[in-house]
């Protein structure tokens, strides 16, 4: 066994191998892989094998399908037979919800280049005669998805590693991690210690113990998982003698089962409501390729509609039932990357789809390690998605939740309820009382929308616009002729001070840091020059600086900031979590507001658009920024948490008399979208360059260096492949929401990033994506957005539909 080494993968399953295998491809040859055990003996030797491309975010559906474009390579390279199956898929939809979901996931197909359909249920039936047609409505067929051997495809990617140059070494079982003074680790076993740069934790049953050698707690979970393998099947080998091919998969969503066939006859998988979870606590260390009990009781109303939908089945014998661990996040997608305060410690875990996403995974991660970038967008499978108020039972009851859903529609309305609420602020209470729906950012409560006096606070799941709408409206229409006030505690917030930390913000931001007592907004970019952040930066004094930022992104962020910390002690990075929280008041009537409640004086003048000031706000200590995300005249005001509730029943006392109104979340999205402003995560992401996300205005070419300040030259001379750019839309009882299509002339050409209704501008608005040269076509109706299936005519619109001139915000 090596002694020093580049990389440790620790895991033998399709995933450590996986990742052993892209590191080799990337150029990295002197890398191991320790398993425990045999390789695939954690999970992965029973997994039933299935692959399918269709994902929620289309991000990971890219990786899913480069997944399965790998198996074929794998053979060629390696000899390994994968045992595949490319046989297809069906999802079948029983409610007009369920056939509203495949008309999405269709759109944003085609978007992606995969190969789907829209089927009746007679077509789909026959594809699939064992369907029982008369409950169903229509299908999604997908031609990607199929199925593997577990096994072969494991050992053909460990294979495959071997012949780059990297060692696995079996039954090696990892003890403990420790963190050596130059900063590289000391991987211990009971057959020596490796020293090595990185360390990946793909330990799949055993990633929470591996976390838990380093400090780490990772947000993960294994649940029991049951699936049965028929016997024989007339009905099956009648279609295979007939047909010349294997039987599609399907996947029931009202029985919350899939279906695949297996040599004649079918393997039946549930994700039951009634599931259980396997050792929340700690995984033994000597469970090794084990089932365990079945438990078909707990399965049985799920097989019970199976038998009514697929009626041969009730007359099939029952060869074997599977039942043992997998790991799950809360969201269902998996951990991958750097841990953030862990510098060489990586994460590979709960990719519970190992065989959908397990290439994906192995070859962003590879290129992350090797590269500084995972070359995809990969935020939805960023362990830093996740903060520390994700704690053990936490994970527990959102895994439950999440697994007990796993073939349910999650409309764009809806909120989870399970270990909720995590996070609250003072003012939690209060706003429940004035009818506030909360919904969850990134672990904390934040009010959606405001439910007037006599109207229950509740939202009606829906693809369509729903019972918030006239609430909402009435809530833009209150900011926009009057004065609003929300809760802003769910930004990101940090704090630089020190000598060095202008010059320190300067090479990571892409505008000039502001001089005392005023804002800027900024971009931050990686090394290829593509968008990472979006922030609002304060200088309260020459030496100190706090900026705003995504809280959902927040531990992503920390990690690209302390990573180029100098390290001669000139600055400090703090980040304030809830240290720090606030309100916004805004619109035309915020300043006479504001201005009751303070004797500074507020006006125009003294205190000027993108001025940042710290002064009494109701007799409490404030740090205020003149600027709000709404578009209008307005206000931060940002205080420590003992002070928000006060500060909050005085902004009420004070304006009760001006058509004070609380907004939501909901409200602001609206309003944004009626200014043209991006938000991150749906416009602002790393696939995007600051040119072609029209943020030209927020990018400083002229200043001094800037990580990523190359890479913007070219693309500014270039022009960049895509913009984005805003729609008016046809639509009817229902907005784009984010992920459809975007058509012109007859081609899908883009997609919609995110969208919604304007009620002050009255009309249905969308932001996406579309090639550069298509951006300029402002006639009427020249694009259409796919909505639940229908193409609605659009309209490209260059300037804000209100207030184009930003007059208003700077009145």
């Amino acid at each position: 066994m090596k002694s020093h080494v580049q990389a440790v993968v620790i895991g033998g399953g399709v995933v450590g191998c996986s990742v052993l295998y892209h590191l080799t491809k990337a150029g990295w040859k002197d890398v191991v892989l320790v398993e425990r055990d045999q390789l695939t003996c954690g999970s992965t030797w029973h997994a039933a094998g299935g692959f399918h491309t269709l994902n929620g975010d289309p991000n990971v559906a890219k990786l899913q399908g480069y997944t399965i474009g790998l198996y074929d390579e794998l053979e060629r390279i390696t000899g390994q037979s994968c045992g595949l199956h490319r046989s297809g898929g069906l999802l079948l939809a029983d409610t007009r919800e369920r056939m509203e979901w495949l008309k999405l996931a269709h759109g944003r197909a085609r978007y992606l280049g995969l190969e789907t359909a829209l089927l009746s249920p007679a077509e789909a039936r026959d594809l699939l005669p064992l369907i029982e047609d008369r409950f169903f409505i229509g299908a999604l067929l997908d031609r990607a998805d199929g199925n593997l051997d577990p096994y072969g495809t494991t050992h053909a990617y460990a294979k495959a590693a071997r012949m780059g140059g990297a060692e696995v070494y079996i039954q090696t079982p990892v003890r403990s991690l420790a963190r050596r003074a130059d900063g590289t680790w000391d991987v211990i076993t009971d057959k020596g210690t490796i020293n090595t740069e990185h360390v990946v934790n793909a330990a799949g049953l055993w990633a929470r113990e591996v976390g838990r050698m380093v400090g780490l707690e990772l947000p993960v979970l294994a649940m029991e998982h049951m699936y049965l393998v028929t016997d024989t099947m007339a009905e099956v080998v009648e279609f295979n003698r007939t047909r010349g091919h294997e039987l599609p998969h399907a996947i029931d969503f009202e029985a919350e089962t899939y279906l695949r066939q297996e040599h004649q006859g079918l393997v039946l998988g549930t994700y039951e409501k009634a599931c259980v979870p396997w050792q929340p606590r700690q995984t033994p260390w000597e469970f090794a390729a084990e089932l365990l009990p079945p438990d078909l009781d707990r399965i049985a109303p799920s097989l019970e509609i199976a038998y009514q939908h697929f009626p041969a089945l009730a007359r099939a014998g029952i060869k074997r039932v599977v039942n043992g661990p997998f790991t799950f996040s809360p969201d269902g997608n998996p951990l991958v990357g750097p841990v953030q305060g862990l510098r060489g410690f990586w994460c590979a875990c709960a990719v519970m789809a190992g065989f959908s996403q397990g290439g994906g995974v192995g070859l962003a991660l590879s290129q992350w390690m090797v590269d500084d970038d995972p070359g995809f967008d990969v935020w939805a499978m960023d362990v830093a998605r996740y903060g520390g108020w994700a704690t053990r039972s936490y994970t527990n009851a959102k895994v439950r939740e999440n697994y007990s859903r796993r073939f349910s529609v999650r409309f764009p309305n809806e909120e989870l309820p399970a270990a909720r609420p995590q996070q609250t602020t003072a003012l939690y209470d209060v706003l429940l009382a004035r009818g506030a729906v909360m919904g969850d950012s990134w672990g904390l409560e934040t009010p959606l929308w405001f439910a007037p006096p006599g109207v229950e606070p509740r939202d009606v799941v829906s693809f369509h616009r729903s019972n918030d709408f006239q609430h909402v409206k009435a809530e833009c229409i209150g900011v926009r002729t009057g004065v609003g006030v929300t809760e802003i505690a769910n930004f990101a917030k940090y704090r630089v001070t020190g000598a060095g930390a202008e010059s320190f913000l300067s090479k990571l931001l892409t505008k000039k840091m502001a001089a005392p007592g005023r804002l800027v907004l900024t971009m931050m970019l990686n090394n290829n020059g593509k968008v990472i952040g979006e922030f609002t930066v304060a200088r309260p004094a020459e030496d100190r600086f706090l900026v705003w930022g995504s809280s959902q992104a927040q531990l992503h962020h920390t990690r690209w900031f302390e990573r180029f910390l100098p390290k001669d002690g000139s600055v400090t990075f703090e980040r304030l979590d809830m240290g720090l929280v606030g309100l916004s008041i805004a619109g035309p009537r915020s300043r006479e507001l504001l201005q009751r409640l303070t004797d500074e004086d507020v006006s125009n003048e003294a205190f000027r658009f993108m001025d940042h000031r710290s002064f009494d706000v109701a007799n409490v200590p404030a740090a205020v920024n003149r600027v709000t995300y709404t578009g209008d005249l307005g206000y931060e005001i940002w205080v420590t948490p003992e002070y928000q509730r006060r500060l909050y029943e005085a902004i009420w006392q004070a304006g009760s008399d001006l058509g004070l109104v609380n907004f939501g979340m909901r409200a602001l999205l609206c309003m944004r979208l009626e200014k043209n402003f991006p938000t991150w995560y749906r416009e602002l992401r790393p696939i995007y360059g600051p040119f072609e996300c029209s943020m030209d205005r927020f990018i400083d070419l002229s200043k001094g260096d800037f990580i990523g300040r190359d890479k913007a030259v070219q693309e500014q001379q270039t022009g960049g492949t895509l913009r984005r750019i805003s729609l008016i839309v046809a639509a009817s009882d229902a907005d784009a929401l984010g992920d459809e299509p975007i058509w012109h002339g007859g081609k899908v050409v883009g997609w919609v990033t995110s969208g919604g209704y304007g009620h002050c501008v009255d009309h249905s608005l969308a932001q996406g994506y579309v090639p550069r040269e298509l951006a300029e076509d402002t006639r009427a109706d020249a694009f259409e957005v796919e909505i639940l299936g229908e193409r609605r005519a659009a309209t490209l619109t260059k300037l804000p539909l209100f207030d184009p001139s930003g007059s208003r915000m700077r009145a």
